[in-house]
C-alpha cells in the first residue's frame, strides 16, 4: 500500500479537529488500525483525548512538541509502528521543525498520515511546520470558519485580550473561544 500525507488546515473554529476525527472514524469503519496523537502542551479540554470545540472526543497519545522521527520510533513499539495503518496528529502547528520528517518517514513506510493544524498564527504569519507540511502533502483540505464580525468566510485567528484584538504577545497561547475569534481577512486586526 502506498503511503499518503493528508493535511487539514485553516483558522480557529474552522472544524479541523472535527474533520480529522471524521476521517479517523471512516478509517476505523474500514477496519484500519489507527493511532492518534496530539502535542503534550495542548491541555485545553483533555490531556488524554483529542477534543473538538463542540465536545466530540477520541482517545490519543501525547507527544513532546519537538518530536523527531528518531524519538517517535523509540516511543511507539516496533510491532505497533509496523501494524498501524493510519497515524493521525492534531494541533500539528505546535510540533517543531522535525515533524515534517517524521510524517515523511511514516509515508515512506506505506502509512496514511492525517495531520490537522493552523496554517497561520495570531499575527497572520505561517505557523510552525505547517508551510512544509502543506508543500509535502498529497492532499490538502483548507477549511474556513465564519467571521464573527461580518459573517463572511473566516481564514484568520484573531487573538483577544480583554475582548480586544491583541497587540502582541508570544506566538503560542493555548486557548479557545475566550481567547480567539475567527475573522475574515478584512475584519482581522493584525498586531502592531
Amino acid at each position: 500500500m502506498a503511503g499518503k500525507l493528508e493535511v487539514i488546515t485553516g483558522c480557529m473554529f474552522a472544524g479541523k479537529t472535527e474533520e480529522l476525527l471524521r476521517r479517523v472514524e471512516r478509517a476505523r469503519i474500514a477496519r484500519k488500525r489507527i493511532l492518534i496523537f496530539k502535542p503534550s502542551l495542548d491541555t485545553r479540554y483533555s490531556e488524554e483525548e483529542v477534543v473538538t470545540h463542540y465536545g466530540r472526543a477520541l482517545s490519543c497519545h501525547r507527544l513532546p512538541p519537538g518530536i523527531s522521527w528518531r524519538a517517535f520510533s523509540q516511543l511507539v513499539p516496533g510491532p505497533e509502528l509496523q501494524n498501524t495503518d493510519v497515524f493521525a496528529f492534531d494541533e500539528v502547528h505546535f510540533f517543531g521543525g522535525e515533524f515534517p520528517g517524521l510524517c515523511e518517514a511514516l509515508v515512506a513506510r506505506g502509512k496514511r498520515v492525517i495531520v490537522a493544524g493552523l496554517d497561520l498564527n495570531f499575527r497572520g504569519e505561517p505557523f510552525g511546520p505547517m508551510p512544509e507540511l502543506l508543500a509535502l502533502a498529497d492532499e490538502v483540505a483548507k477549511l474556513q470558519a465564519v467571521c464573527v464580525v461580518c459573517g463572511g468566510p473566516a481564514t484568520r485567528s484573531q487573538r483577544l485580550i480583554a475582548g480586544q484584538p491583541a497587540r502582541g504577545g508570544p506566538e503560542i497561547l493555548i486557548g479557545g473561544q475566550e481567547t480567539y475569534e475567527a475573522r475574515c481577512r478584512d475584519c482581522f486586526v493584525p498586531p502592531s
